[in-house]
């Protein structure tokens, strides 16, 4: 950190700024955190986030494929089984909700629950451990929980708006979905109401799909900071049940993503009379 004994804002402040690469107005091109980073503007890249998503999404590609080549038919090992469930519990969730024939929709479920999961479940590392190891290396800003950026969060939410969008029109064609958003609920007399009715109800799905999953990652990020601010001993009476509460909120968050991602999908590829 810039000082050695900082303030609780200031330690506070630090944990939560991201590693960002941009282009600063003064320093030009350069690597920052905090102010410095805020100034770079939108073009800027969040380092760190984009380095824990892609090593958790590898992971996850790794895993998967590894128990798949190593698949056995008789008794399979522990790590088979827990695949197995995974993909099973995901598979039942798309039965459920999503009644088209889409062969993208259980793998893109897939996907979002385990990769979210494991982005979340960095947020079980203590809060100093590594950024103090970043902080060796000569790396001043190092946050590890991808889901706790606004911006890998909105960034995966308007994703799933760009698929809702494009299986509307490929369902419905144009002209189907110009007619959902002009002439629902409404009727025909009262297109520019049902307009503006349905684009911000399109529009309100991504927000609030990536604001969910940031504030809830965030607030819980910020609680695991300040219970570090606190005595020593006091950390571990509280850090530990809230670490536990917080692996049901972790897998919470990453289910509700993929149920409403599910729920969006079947939604885009459902038909209406007009």
């Amino acid at each position: 950190m810039a000082s050695e004994n900082p303030t609780s804002s200031e330690y506070i402040a630090h944990h939560l700024s991201n590693l960002t690469f941009g282009k600063h107005p003064v320093e030009g091109w350069s690597f920052a955190g905090g102010e410095k980073a805020a100034e770079m503007g939108f073009w800027a890249i969040n380092v760190d986030t984009m380095f824990f998503s892609i090593l958790t999404g590898l992971f996850f590609i790794w895993l998967f494929k590894k128990v798949a080549d190593s698949v056995v038919v008789g008794v399979p090992n522990n790590l088979q089984n827990f695949v197995e469930v995974v993909i099973e519990f995901v598979q039942d969730n798309v039965k459920s909700i999503f009644h088209h024939n889409n062969p993208t929709i259980a793998p893109l479920a897939l996907t979002v629950f385990v990769w979210i999961f494991l982005m979340n479940l960095l947020k079980l590392i203590p809060v100093d451990f590594i950024p103090f190891i970043a902080g060796e290396m000569g790396i001043p800003y190092w946050k590890i929980v991808p889901t706790t950026d606004i911006n890998a969060t909105l960034g995966m939410s308007f994703s799933v708006f760009f698929l809702i969008v494009y299986y509307s029109i490929k369902v419905k064609g144009v002209k189907g979905f110009a007619a959902e958003l002009s002439l629902m609920p409404l009727g025909k007399y009262f297109i520019p109401f049902n307009l503006f009715l349905e684009l911000v109800n399109l529009l309100a799905k991504p927000v609030s799909l990536g604001l969910r999953l940031f504030g809830n990652m965030y607030a819980g990020e910020i609680i695991f900071i300040l219970i570090a601010l606190l005595p020593f001993w006091v950390q571990w009476v509280l850090s530990v049940p809230w670490a536990i509460f917080h692996i049901l909120v972790i897998v919470l968050q990453a289910f509700i993503f993929m149920v409403l991602t599910i729920v969006y999908m079947a939604m885009a590829h459902d038909e209406h009379d007009h």
